[in-house]
């Protein structure tokens, strides 16, 4: 080809030409099944929405239930003072020690507090005056929580009480003591919303990138397509290439899409280096996709491949990325299985750029590994292509 100058343009190589023809097949058919793209679009930002308002790891408002036996200023005091919190709310007072395992049984509390009649007078007389808190261990992590919400209001209240019987006694009320002054860095709120919704994107992402190429081949071969590309001269990697970029376009657009409604509803804005971030997710999607394709190249039906996809993408991503659960408190053996679950890596590097805005060499600890194992899903991919084209 000439240009009007006469200058001639390098033309595009065979390998090429049939690259580009393998990619806008592809897309085509991505373009023709809406609801496919719908799922890879708009599924996962309508789970962000639910997941960032509905899934939450912080205890507040436990609904709690009070039986004061003393009836005294100082009873009333300690209550009032357990109750100027966001923690705990005054649910209804109780009669009797009898009403605490029926209303613990229905759910209906999931604390009661008892304060014993000679409260008051133990204060007095200068002893160490003791309170009853019934808790609902059914939820041990709300349980836990309660228990320890209850006893930093009881050092407060402590503190309180000495204070005012120094201050009666004519002594001074200020004593020698430690007291902390805790910082939070990255999520000052400490909102759980903040530290899932990258958790989420990862989850979200490794569904939509693993279902989505999972369909690629096979549907070729359920198609009987399969047998046109055995007798051209397409090569494995650039089938394997076509299938994949149209749905790396996909998952980058809703990796946008994702960040944006993160940014509007739940206030989560990237605090690192979008290049940082964009190596991350290239990355991971260069594993994810892999593993898509060799899933692809190694089922015969599209139910198979998309119950396949799920199984290996869905559950680890949940259970064993770090997602949820810490993978520090897990067994040995799992730790150690963790190492080739994709997520756990790419989940990492999420919540260091998006909350603490780490610096790239931070975040290639993260990186490096995705990379080692994209190349292993991809090699096999190519391996199990070539024996079928």
């Amino acid at each position: 080809m000439k240009t009007p100058a006469g200058i001639r343009l390098p033309q595009p190589s065979a390998g090429a030409r049939r690259l580009t023809a393998v990619f806008r097949k592809e897309f085509r058919q991505i373009a023709r099944d809406p609801l496919s793209l719908g799922l890879l679009v708009v599924l996962p930002a309508l789970l962000l929405v639910l997941y960032g308002y509905a899934l939450s790891f912080d205890v507040k408002h436990i609904p709690t239930a009070v039986l004061d036996l003393d009836g005294t200023y100082q009873s009333r005091e300690l209550l009032d003072l357990l109750f100027q919190n966001p923690y705990f709310d005054r649910e209804l007072e109780i009669r009797g020690v009898a009403e605490i395992d029926a209303l613990l049984a229905r759910g209906r509390v999931r604390a009661v507090v008892v304060v014993p009649k000679d409260y008051s007078r133990t204060l007095e007389r200068g002893g160490q005056a003791k309170i009853h808190v019934f808790v609902d261990g059914a939820d041990a992590n709300t349980a836990g929580t309660t228990v320890g919400y209850i006893n930093a209001l009881a050092a407060r209240a402590r503190l309180a009480v000495t204070t005012e019987a120094l201050t009666r006694a004519g002594l001074h009320p200020s004593l020698p003591g430690v007291t902390p002054e805790p910082r939070v860095w990255f999520n000052p709120d400490m909102e759980s919303a903040r530290f899932l919704v990258p958790g989420l994107i990862g989850l979200l992402l490794m569904i939509s990138a693993v279902v989505a190429t999972s369909l690629s081949i096979v549907k070729e071969k359920e198609h009987e397509t399969m047998e046109q590309m055995m007798v051209s001269p397409l090569r494995p990697v650039e089938l394997v290439l076509g299938k994949t970029l149209p749905y790396v376009a996909v998952c980058l657009a809703t990796m946008v899409l994702i960040l944006v409604l993160g940014y509007f509803l739940v206030g989560v804005v990237v605090q690192g280096s979008f290049a940082t971030l964009a190596a991350a997710t290239l990355a991971f999607l260069f594993a994810a996709l892999g593993m898509g394709v060799l899933i692809s190249s190694v089922t015969s039906s599209q139910q198979v491949a998309f119950q396949t996809a799920i199984i290996t993408s869905l559950l680890p991503s949940i259970i064993l990325s770090g997602f949820v659960f810490p993978i520090r408190n897990m067994p040995p053996v799992i730790q150690a299985v963790t190492h080739i679950i994709v997520p756990r890596y790419f989940v990492a590097a999420l919540r260091a750029v998006v909350l603490k805005g780490a610096p790239f060499h931070v975040v290639w600890q993260s990186i490096w590994p995705m990379l080692v194992l994209g190349a292993i899903f991809n090699a096999l991919a190519l391996a199990r292509t070539r024996k079928a084209v």
